[in-house]
C-alpha cells in the first residue's frame, strides 16, 4: 500500500487545500473519515439516475433503486462477515444501532437485580443507554476498569461478569487509549455466564478487518461516515434469533405486515427494524465505501496505519512535554493518539495545530468517565487514516514543537 499511497490520496480532493496558508493535514478520522470521490459520485449517480423509493414500486426507477439499496446490505453482509444479509439492518450510525438494542432486546430482558457490564473507555453512546436502560429496571450497571498501561484489565472482567449479568456492551477499539479489545475472548466470557455481548464497532471496522461470527457477538453497530461513507448512515449486525425475538423499534411504513384497525403484524428481517422510508443514497454511499475498501484489503489498511504508529508512538512517548494515553507498546496501540502538552490546555494545542494546518481533535471526546477516571479533564487527540502519511506524522511532531515553543516564550515574555 505505502507504494500506491499517493495514488490514494488523489482520490480524497478535501485533503489538496491550505488551512490557514499550511498544507492541510488531516487528523481527526476518529471523528469522521474523509470520503474518496468514488463514494460522492455514487451520491451523485443514484440521485441523477435511480432516485426513487425502495420495496413500493413496480416502475423502473423504483426497481433499480431497490436494488442498489439491497445491493448495499449484501456488500455490508460480506464486510463483516454476517451470515446473512437479513442480519444486516441499516440505522442512522452506531449511537442509533446501540439505541436499538438497549430499547428492544434490553427492554426485554433486563429485570430488576440484573447485572449490565460495560467498560470505563466507552463513548458515550455506548454507555448512555446502558446507563438509563440499568435505572429504567432497577438493575446495576458495572464497569470493567483498566490495567496501567490504560489497556482493558481481563481479570477484573473476569470477576464484574457474573451470572447476574444479561448484557455485555464493549467497544471493539477505544475511541481515546488506541486499544484494541478481545472481543472474542469477552464473547466467550459473556456467553459462559448466559449474558449476550454487544460490540461497538465504530473505531474497528473503518481500520480492521471484522468477522463478526469469529468474534461470535450477538450485535455489532458501526457507522457509515468512520469509514468513509456519508453520514446519517451506518448498519447494525444482530444474530437471527435474536433479532427475530426482539419488537420493533419503531413504528409506520415498509416495517409492517398487515396492519388491521386494532392491531398489527411486521415484516420480516431485516426490514422489521427500519420503519419509513430509509437513507437510500447513504446505504449506496456505504456500499460504495465497503468497495472502496475491499478493493485496499483491510489488512492493507491496518498495516498501513500501523506503521504510522510503529513511527510516530515511540517520537510522542519520548517527549518529556507530553503525556500520552493507552498502552505506549506501538502493537498494542491503534491509529488513535490521545496526549496533553505540559502546562497547555488541550484546546489551545488544537488551536495552534491548526494554525500549522494540522488538524486534530480536542475535549473529553464524549469519554467523560473514562476522563475522571484517568483524572482528566480533556485531551489532544490525533488519529490516523488510510490516506495518512509518515511526512503527515513529521508535520504534527514539527507543529507541536512550534506550539510548545510559542507558549513557552510567551510564558517567559509575560514573566
Amino acid at each position: 500500500m505505502a507504494a500506491n499511497i499517493l495514488d490514494i490520496r488523489k482520490n480524497f480532493p478535501v485533503l489538496n487545500q491550505q488551512v490557514n496558508d499550511e498544507q492541510l493535514v488531516y487528523l481527526d478520522n476518529a471523528a469522521t473519515a474523509q470520503r474518496p470521490t468514488a463514494v460522492t459520485d455514487s451520491l451523485v449517480h443514484f440521485y441523477q439516475t435511480d432516485n426513487a423509493n425502495v420495496h413500493r414500486g413496480v416502475h423502473t426507477l423504483a426497481e433499480r433503486a431497490t436494488e442498489d439499496y439491497e445491493n448495499a446490505r449484501v456488500k455490508v453482509q460480506h464486510f463483516i462477515n454476517a451470515a446473512e444479509s437479513a442480519e444486516v439492518i441499516f440505522t442512522k450510525g452506531t449511537t442509533d444501532g446501540l439505541n436499538l438494542v438497549a430499547s428492544t432486546y434490553g427492554e426485554q430482558v433486563i429485570q430488576a437485580g440484573d447485572e449490565i457490564v460495560i467498560s470505563i473507555m466507552e463513548h458515550h453512546s455506548n454507555l448512555i443507554p446502558w446507563q438509563q436502560l440499568a435505572i429504567k429496571k432497577h438493575a446495576t450497571l458495572k464497569y470493567i476498569g483498566l490495567t496501567a498501561d490504560g489497556e482493558l484489565d481481563m481479570a477484573d472482567a473476569a470477576d464484574k461478569i457474573t451470572d447476574k449479568t444479561k448484557i455485555v456492551a464493549i467497544a471493539h477499539a477505544s475511541n481515546v487509549l488506541g486499544t484494541l479489545n478481545p472481543l472474542a475472548d469477552l464473547a466467550k466470557l459473556a456467553h459462559q455466564h448466559g449474558a449476550i455481548i454487544v460490540g461497538d464497532g465504530a473505531q474497528a471496522v473503518p481500520h480492521h478487518p471484522v468477522d463478526v461470527q469469529a468474534l461470535d457477538v450477538d450485535f455489532y453497530a458501526f457507522s457509515g461516515h468512520k469509514m468513509m461513507g456519508p453520514t446519517g448512515i451506518g448498519a447494525l449486525y444482530g444474530k437471527r434469533a435474536l433479532l427475530e425475538q426482539m419488537p420493533p423499534y419503531q413504528f409506520g411504513g415498509e416495517m409492517i405486515d398487515f396492519v388491521h384497525q386494532q392491531d398489527s403484524t411486521w415484516a420480516q428481517l431485516p426490514y422489521k427494524f427500519e420503519a419509513g422510508t430509509q437513507n437510500i443514497a447513504g446505504a449506496v454511499g456505504l456500499g460504495s465505501a465497503v468497495d472502496y475498501l475491499s478493493d485496499i484489503g483491510m489488512a492493507n489498511v491496518a498495516a498501513h496505519e500501523q506503521a504510522i504508529v510503529d513511527y510516530l508512538l515511540p517520537k510522542l512517548v519520548a517527549d518529556p512535554d507530553l503525556a500520552v494515553y493507552g498502552p505506549h507498546d506501538p502493537a498494542k496501540h491503534t491509529g488513535v493518539i490521545a496526549f496533553n502538552v505540559k502546562g497547555i490546555h488541550p484546546h489551545d494545542i488544537a488551536t495552534a495545530l491548526d494554525m500549522e494546518g494540522v488538524a486534530v481533535r480536542a475535549g473529553h471526546h464524549c469519554a467523560q468517565p473514562l476522563m475522571t477516571y484517568l483524572g482528566l479533564v480533556a485531551t489532544a487527540r490525533a488519529s490516523f487514516y488510510l490516506y495518512n502519511t509518515k511526512q503527515d506524522a513529521d508535520r504534527l511532531l514539527v507543529a507541536l514543537a512550534e506550539t510548545k515553543e510559542f507558549f513557552n516564550h510567551g510564558a517567559v515574555k509575560a514573566e
